[in-house]
């Protein structure tokens, strides 16, 4: 694994010993970033089952401000932060060693928002959409966000649902990558419409 692009190109990437994480491949990054990107003006990201950090770090020397890398494996959390001292990325970047669900739910109390999420949960967790729906309740996406999924391609996720839509989905053998926008103004429109009905008169 290296970094594909931007300003820590080239540099190689440690993987977490073991067979419990699963790597984003060079070639699944890169198509990735070319759908979201490929480079960005600033902003912050979170990489939330971060593994070996890879994609919240090609999104930092892409052009992010900052990124968030959450893991619960304590190897994990090692690798990480052996990554970003490789890539010199430490001073843009958190490291917390934490379930996802707790980790939101600390995020938010610090009032911190999200331009880009990375959510790559294990293959036998199919909980993509209630992760997203929680961070839009806890308001940590800014406005605009852009979430990237990536998950088993047996599975199927709703191309809308809530205040987020599907704009890209790619499918690379196991895996699958779906792209959502974050647009909280839908769900208002979606809401106002309703009220609406429900208050005009009937004949």
């Amino acid at each position: 694994m290296r970094v594909v692009s931007g300003s820590a190109k080239g540099r190689p990437l440690k993987a977490v010993p073991g067979t419990g994480t699963r790597p984003t491949t060079d070639k699944v990054k890169e198509a990735l970033f070319s759908m979201i990107g490929p480079y960005f003006e600033g902003g912050a990201a979170l990489d939330l089952f971060a593994g070996s950090g890879g994609l919240g770090i090609e999104a930092l020397s892409r052009g992010m401000d900052k990124a968030v890398f959450v893991d619960l494996e304590p190897k994990s959390i090692e690798v990480i932060r052996t990554n970003l001292k490789a890539t010199k990325l430490e001073d843009q970047s958190a490291v917390y060693r934490n379930d996802a669900g707790r980790a939101l739910k600390a995020l938010a109390k610090r009032n911190t928002t999200f331009d880009l999420v990375f959510l790559d949960p294990p293959y036998r967790l199919k909980n993509g959409h209630e992760l997203m729906l929680s961070m839009h309740e806890l308001e940590l996406l800014g406005e605009r966000a852009t979430i990237v999924l990536e998950y088993e391609s047996k599975h199927e996720y709703p191309e809308q649902f809530g205040p987020f839509e599907q704009t890209r989905k790619a499918v690379y053998g196991e895996t699958a990558v779906s792209i959502y926008d974050y647009v909280p103004g839908a769900v208002e429109d979606a809401e106002d419409r309703s009220n609406t009905e429900e208050e005009a008169p009937h004949d």
